[in-house]
């Protein structure tokens, strides 16, 4: 008792104090162990963690802040780690996957040493402690089908009824189980439950399914079982028999906690582990769901677990990440108790900055255009980095770099001007070659034979620079441009992805490229970085896009303001500003985006509406907002709507405003209400999201669904949530509006019953 008293106490330090680097010296989870050691708790030396994957599928981005996170903190406090694989659905396992999460883990620094192990190795074991239950009577063989299970499950606002089964002895229920284990019933037939609460506030605990039965064919212990146990059961136990110190788990295994504890207190168990949650890892223009990836995968979508476009580890290496890169990036956003998804560009920013100090610079030509040096007879040799760039009569150079009715600002190959081609001379194109349909097929070009290396003798100034290649010695290679798998910042699925995601072109590169092997990787000069692919054959070589580099005339060829989100040509920080300053010009009234973006409202039904005791102004509501939990959000609404009206209905909700108390009791939220008039004359109505808008789900303005700040507290209410307030209203229409711009959903926009031109708050 006095741990557990503790262990809260700690928990609830940690939630003020978590923004700290994953697996550093300091994120809250250290500290917590830190404590541990301090107070005598945990010896120093002998802290172990865990890494407990599931085999059905291979690990992405978000399994990287688990492993960096657990692995970390062994190596911090000179402990270990476990890799165990949670092998307990046989149907959704394979050898494969195994090898795959192996792999990854080690890729990215994980050493487990002898501490590979499976939760199969423990069948045996799991199964005498569920004996131990039943004799003890907290267990028993329930025989309802699922659906009567569910039914009779309550909700989060209504108890459980008991199975009828409930009450079975202990000898019926060891004769069952017996039965199960020996394969006597059908899958789903039934299961052994825990008897603990059907009516406990937490449904996790009202008499969750210890083993069911599922006749299928394991990967490790093949056909000796036909009933597995389940998950909260068996990790626990798990971590228990390894002597696991800590079990840090992902926020969403919250409120499993108190279950987990449940079966450690009701076991012989030799160890009692803690549980920690921190947040997982939410990424921009990403889906980290393995079945919503295991789709991509079985639709063809993309051509593999592995392919570059996914965010899976062996995809995200296959493209070109370093481990160390992806060390770097979770140490740098840190270890947080609350959720919040990061920008795609930290993670490219982090990649970045390590490619470009660390690969070396080549030239290769992706688009090529043919261009004849009318005036060189003979090959030109220039030493360049230690390798000899040769330049012959006939070169490639990139189409985008020729332009024949070129702007002013436009420094690079036009006709009767002049260019310099990287590491070798100038150039001046003297003609241009069409087809019959006026299509530029070629260019002719002149030298300066005194301008080698790039410098005139006359010093005259050229300004434009470009790449190039010899059509003589250049070497073709096929380069597969990636640009981002979903074109939205927050997908929800098929329909988010971006077209085209991968083009395929046959690019013309120097040929101490043809030197490349597995790992090679290059900076192709002016157009980004390049990672040697396995599907390179000893007659053509594949790379890979990992990052494109910014294209300094993208401004003046296309719109690139969404370059960095697509993956495509990336433009500056000072470039973003000058747009954004240029479009509020264009296009007044001037829509504050950052503020309006960075409020998070979401759609919410209220599941339960009373009024507060003591009040006559507050009501006290249960609101789902489609997390694992409802919340609890009072509102001053009792003279305005009667308590029957609120019950069942959607609303919207300001889901990211810091907690209050009002008239004593906590609050996490607002409801949004349409409001006109004064004093006696005063209407208020609630914002009805449309038909078929689910809870949870955002409420955004058009144009405007960047991802909302994590919390707004503090100054933060004057600064962000106070004038976004001032600019909702309602139309002549009973459309909620943020200025003109209609709140939107899913289902379409949200409204009021009647109130026109009126305030919202």
């Amino acid at each position: 008792k006095a741990d557990k008293k503790a262990d809260k106490k700690a928990d609830k330090k940690a939630d003020q104090k978590d923004d700290k680097p994953a697996g550093g010296p300091g994120n809250f989870i250290a500290d917590i162990i830190a404590e541990d050691i301090k107070t005598g708790k945990h010896e120093a030396g002998k802290i172990i963690t865990r890494f407990p994957p599931e085999p059905n599928g291979y690990l992405h981005l978000g399994h990287a802040k688990s492993i960096c996170l657990n692995f970390g903190l062994a190596r911090q406090f000179g402990g270990r780690t476990h890799l165990r694989f949670d092998d307990t659905n046989p149907t959704k396992e394979e050898t494969e996957y195994v090898e795959s999460i192996k792999e990854d883990v080690a890729w990215l620094g994980g050493v487990w040493g002898d501490h590979l192990h499976f939760s199969s190795d423990y069948f045996d074991q799991y199964y005498e402690w569920a004996l131990h239950m039943i004799k003890n009577g907290v267990a028993y063989v329930d025989s309802q089908t699922l659906t009567q299970m569910r039914e009779n499950r309550g909700s989060v606002v209504e108890p459980g009824t008991n199975s009828p089964f409930r009450d079975r002895t202990v000898e019926e229920n060891l004769a069952l189980f017996d039965r199960m284990k020996n394969g006597e019933f059908k899958d789903g037939e039934c299961v052994l439950r825990a008897k603990i609460d059907m009516a406990h506030p937490n449904m996790n605990m009202r008499d969750p399914a210890i083993y069911r039965i599922q006749h299928a064919h394991h990967h490790r212990t093949g056909d000796k079982w036909c009933i597995y146990p389940m998950y909260d059961y068996a990790h626990g136990q798990g971590d228990a028999l390894e002597g696991i110190t800590h079990s840090i788990c992902t926020l969403e295994f919250e409120l499993h906690r108190p279950l987990y504890e449940w079966f450690l207190a009701n076991l012989p168990v030799p160890h009692a582990p803690r549980q920690i949650e921190f947040a997982r890892l939410n990424l921009t223009y990403t889906v980290m769901s393995k079945r919503k990836l295991l789709e991509l995968v079985e639709k063809k979508v993309v051509r593999g677990w592995d392919d570059p476009r996914m965010p899976t580890l062996s995809g995200m290496r296959r493209r070109g990440y370093t481990a160390s890169a992806i060390q770097k990036f979770c140490a740098q956003i840190g270890v947080t108790k609350r959720e919040s998804t990061v920008e795609l560009d930290v993670l490219t920013g982090v990649l970045e900055e390590e490619l470009q100090a660390t690969l070396a610079r080549r030239m290769c030509v992706l688009d090529p255009l043919p261009v004849t040096i009318t005036n060189l007879d003979s090959d030109v040799q220039f030493e360049v980095d230690g390798r000899t760039v040769t330049l012959s009569p006939e070169i490639y150079i990139e189409r985008e770099d020729f332009r024949e009715d070129a702007d002013p600002k436009f420094f690079r190959l036009k006709p009767d001007s002049e260019v310099r081609l990287r590491h070798a001379c100038l150039v001046k194109c003297t003609k241009v070659l069409k087809d019959a349909t006026g299509a530029v097929t070629g260019l002719e070009a002149t030298w300066d034979p005194e301008s080698k290396g790039g410098n005139p003798a006359d010093g005259r100034k050229v300004k434009g620079t470009i790449h190039w290649v010899s059509k003589k010695h250049g070497l073709p290679i096929e380069c597969r441009l990636y640009e981002n798998l979903f074109n939205k910042p927050s997908p929800e699925g098929l329909e988010d992805l971006t077209p085209d995601s991968l083009k395929i072109v046959t690019a013309i590169a120097e040929p101490c490229i043809g030197e490349s092997k597995a790992g090679s990787a290059y900076q192709f000069e002016r157009k980004g970085y390049f990672t040697w692919d396995k599907d390179s054959t000893d007659t053509l070589l594949v790379f890979n896009r990992t990052l494109a580099l910014k294209d300094t005339f993208a401004k003046e060829t296309k719109p690139a303001a969404d370059g960095a989100a697509k993956g495509g040509n990336r433009i500056s920080k000072k470039e973003r500003e000058a747009q954004a300053k240029a479009a509020q010009k264009a296009a007044p009234p001037a829509v504050d985006a950052s503020a309006i973006s960075q409020c998070h409202f979401k759609v919410g039904k209220i599941l339960k509406c009373e009024p507060l005791e003591g009040s006559d102004k507050l009501y006290v509501e249960q609101i789902d907002l489609g997390e694992a939990e409802p919340r609890q959000i009072l509102s001053g609404l009792q003279k305005h709507i009667p308590c029957d009206e609120m019950q069942g209905r959607l609303v919207v909700v300001i889901a990211n405003i810091e907690k209050k108390k009002l008239a004593g009791s906590p609050s996490d939220g607002m409801v949004m209400c349409a409001k006109i008039g004064e004093g006696d004359q005063e209407r208020v109505e609630l914002i009805d999201p449309p038909a078929g808008a689910r809870p949870g789900e955002r409420v955004y303005c058009k144009g405007h669904e960047q991802p909302p700040l994590e919390l707004i507290k503090g100054k933060q209410m004057k600064k962000v949530f106070q004038p976004v307030l001032d600019e909702l209203n309602t139309s002549d229409a009973c459309v909620a509006r943020y200025q003109d711009l209609e709140w939107l959903t899913s289902a379409g926009p949200c409204t009021c019953k009647s109130i026109k031109a009126g305030g919202i708050s």
